[in-house]
């Protein structure tokens, strides 16, 4: 669905993305991460054609020219605009009639189809300028949804919803994608990320500096954490296996949570939890990526 080789982005001496090559397959939920300053936005507006590359190759659904495949493309990048003194309905209505592949018999369908999915069918006719931040996002993802897209482009599409609303997109999301959508979402929300996406990209400093299944960036580590009352009794029973000791939560080196139960069981140990390590997605991008940054610049 997206394929880029060595995909860079100069603004004179600042360089925003550094020789990316990105992989979105049919089907992803994929999530895009990275700091402040790191090239998240610039990628996605080089993937609409809103931007040009300085220098690689993009190819998103099969073509190397973004403008033509908009039409099978939603797309959420930042702020949502729309003209404040008409309705949600009317903006939308405007939208759909510019350009090619909306067609005028089925558009009330499909607007109010996709103001149902957003949650806005109720509010529809107020003027956009009473809209709350919340609102007015899912109004721009009600926009993104109108041609049915093959794919959604989102650049934090929960920005300014409360926990309710971003559990309904992140719900419609899914269900959207279950039905044949491919999404590519760019957030700094990493719980939703992580329970949301499949695959992950993350970026530092304009290079992606990963790019894999989210089920292999949090593999089991090898390592069991365990709490237990009786801590200090399994420091001896297992010398030289336990990594940390903070308080009454053990890190131990062992592959197998069951069979370290069942020896510890053995020799009188109470353990009120136990369970395979595994990393968060938040010590993922921590450990791979610096301090959030508004410039990267390469020396000449």
């Amino acid at each position: 669905m997206i394929i880029t080789r060595g995909l860079t982005k100069r603004y004179g001496r600042v360089v925003a993305v550094d020789d990316v090559d990105l992989e979105v397959r049919e089907g992803d939920r994929y999530g895009f991460l990275g700091p402040n300053g790191s090239g998240k936005t610039t990628l996605v507006r080089l993937l609409l054609g809103l931007v040009y590359a300085t220098s690689g190759e993009i190819e998103v659904l099969g073509s190397s020219a973004p403008a033509r495949v908009l039409p099978s493309i939603g797309a959420l990048v930042e702020g949502p605009a729309a003209y404040p003194h008409l309705s949600g309905r009317q903006n939308l209505s405007l939208l759909d009639a510019a350009g090619p592949g909306g067609r005028r018999r089925t558009r009330k369908r499909r607007i109010e189809d996709a103001l149902e999915q957003v949650g806005l069918a109720g509010v529809d006719r107020r003027p956009v300028r009473a809209y709350s931040l919340g609102m007015r996002q899912r109004l721009g993802l009600a926009a993104a949804l109108l041609r049915q897209p093959r794919l959604l482009i989102l650049d934090e599409p929960t920005n300014g919803l409360d926990p309710r609303g971003i559990r309904e997109i992140r719900d419609l999301l899914i269900t959207l994608n279950e039905a044949g959508t491919t999404v590519f979402l760019s957030s700094h929300l990493l719980a939703e990320v992580e329970a949301l996406c499949t695959r992950v990209g993350i970026v530092d400093r304009g290079r992606l500096v990963v790019q894999d299944s989210m089920d292999s960036l949090r593999a089991p580590t090898g390592h069991v954490v365990l709490e237990t009352p009786d801590a200090a009794q399994v420091v001896g029973i297992l010398d030289g296996q336990v990594v940390t000791r903070d308080g009454t939560r053990l890190v131990v080196r062992h592959p197998d949570p069951a069979e370290l139960n069942a020896t510890l069981v053995r020799e009188g140990v109470r353990v009120s939890a136990i369970g395979a390590e595994r990393r968060t997605l938040e010590e993922v991008v921590l450990n791979v990526t610096g301090h959030g940054s508004d410039r990267v610049e390469r020396t000449p």
